[in-house]
């Protein structure tokens, strides 16, 4: 399971930053100004730079009451959500009262906590950190997220290196969990009471885990072994996942983080919606996380069989207009209680496992993409062409396509939406997201000094035959 982290500190030291940093996106709000981060927000540390569950908190404050009374409540549950804790200080403003408060309150939760020194552009990493100190909080790391500074150093600290585990205790594990490395991983996620552990249940055929119309039954992952069509799954049923102002009870706190460490572990997603209930924010939130983490996904609307025609043309309408970035999912209208359409599922399931792990050899992917060239030319830069010349595969799970060529870096993000779509339906990737990425061509002469003219090196050659 992923570790999670999160970023604690008082107002405006530079959390959301760190926050978008570290998950390469703009999710969190960023301002100059105090209090713009009220809740907890979640996400996924980028897999090359920081692979963990990220937790954007509001600031601490000392007697806050009102407002900032609940900000403070929502930070600390965030502390005893996370396994570690980047407290961030701004080094430009030294060290203050606010601080030390700050660190007092992470002292008594007994959690490993890094200290952060933000904002030290310009600054000297011993001159930026001398204040910090005396916080007894190990050794201030200075950064300046704003622009990318001290960032691996901050990860290192933050998420230090493992043991790697033997192959004779993963084996171990995997035995316990009545699974094996062939077993694809399928995570049931969906807001409380969609239909999750109703759909378990179903592919089972007994009752398995708990169903209830109460939400927030399930109040933990629940790892299940079964084989459908002689392909081997392990279903993982999740806590129902709400907005963050509604979670109230102890353990339900927990159950963000839980649902995101089993998209984490997962091959496939299956997202359910409640049909009887409009498709809400949260249920592209949470879908959006599927779809940045790179996970294939089927996407369930749950309880079909009990709309009225005009409420199922309702319902269409809400997917066109909250899920259009996620054109890549199979959309199956289910009923988890009597089966309807939960086989077809399942079948979409397979497809997009299959695809998220397709292998594709290089010479039909440049292939691929010379075609696509031909059909639709890349724009020009400053009135040169860009030229893309070959591709390969980067990776699966979701596939990864490396483009090479020049000038790569002023390729339009439409651009890149089209190539994607063109291997999509080239190699029918349905069901899994596909990510390409641009390399620029190295230069053969790079390193070398004063490197020879073609007409150079025919003279050097005819200067040695005689």
């Amino acid at each position: 399971m992923l570790p999670v982290v999160a970023l604690v500190g008082r107002p405006n030291v530079g959390k959301s930053t760190l926050f978008n940093v570290l998950t390469g996106t703009r999710d969190a709000l960023v301002a100059d100004q105090p209090g713009v981060t009220r809740d907890r927000k979640y996400g996924f540390g980028r897999a090359d730079r920081a692979p963990c569950i990220l937790i954007d908190t509001g600031g601490l404050i000392e007697g806050a009451g009102g407002l900032e009374a609940q900000m403070a409540q929502q930070t600390l549950r965030a502390v005893e959500e996370a396994e570690r804790i980047v407290l961030i200080v701004d080094g430009r403003a030294g060290l203050t009262s606010a601080d030390r408060y700050v660190a007092q309150t992470l002292r008594r939760a007994g959690k490993a906590v890094v200290l952060a020194v933000n904002k030290c552009e310009g600054l000297q990493s011993e001159v930026a950190g001398a204040d910090f100190h005396s916080l007894a909080l190990g050794e201030p790391i200075a950064i300046a997220a704003a622009h990318g500074q001290g960032i691996d150093a901050l990860v290192r600290a933050m998420l230090p290196e493992r043991e790697h585990e033997t192959e004779e205790t993963a084996a171990g594990e995997d035995a316990a969990a009545g699974t094996d490395e062939r077993a694809i991983r399928v995570a049931v996620i969906g807001r409380p009471n969609v239909g999750k552990s109703t759909l378990i249940n179903r592919l089972l055929g007994e009752e398995r885990v708990i169903a209830s119309e109460m939400p927030g039954t399930t109040r933990d992952s629940i790892f299940i072994p079964f084989e459908r069509d002689g392909a081997h799954y392990v279903l993982i049923d999740t806590a129902g996942v709400r907005r963050r102002a509604r979670i109230d009870e102890a353990v339900e706190k927990f159950s963000v983080v839980k649902t995101l460490q089993a998209i984490d572990s997962a091959h496939v997603v299956i997202g359910l919606i409640d049909a009887q209930e409009t498709v809400a924010e949260q249920d592209a939130s949470l879908l959006g996380l599927v779809a940045d983490r790179g996970r294939a996904l089927a996407i369930g609307i749950n309880k079909w069989d009990c709309l009225q025609p005009e409420q199922r043309e309702f319902i269409r309408d809400q997917i066109d207009l909250r899920l259009p970035f996620l054109d890549f999912a199979p959309i199956h209208f289910i009923s988890a209680r009597h089966g309807t359409g939960v086989g077809e599922l399942m079948q979409s399931v397979h497809k997009a496992y299959q695809a998220s792990m397709r292998e594709m050899p290089t010479p039909e992917l440049t292939r691929t993409l010379q075609t696509a060239l031909v059909t639709h030319q890349p724009p020009l830069v400053r009135g040169r062409r860009i030229k893309l010349r070959y591709a390969h595969q980067g990776g699966r799970n979701p596939p990864v396509i490396v483009i090479h060529g020049n000038q790569v870096s002023s390729v339009p993000e439409a651009y890149r939406r089209y190539l994607s779509n063109v291997f999509r339906q080239t190699y029918g990737l349905q069901g899994t997201p596909v990510r390409v990425e641009f390399r620029s061509d190295s230069n053969p002469f790079a390193g070398r000094r004063n490197p020879l003219t073609p007409r150079q090196r025919r003279k050097q050659r005819t200067q040695r035959r005689r």
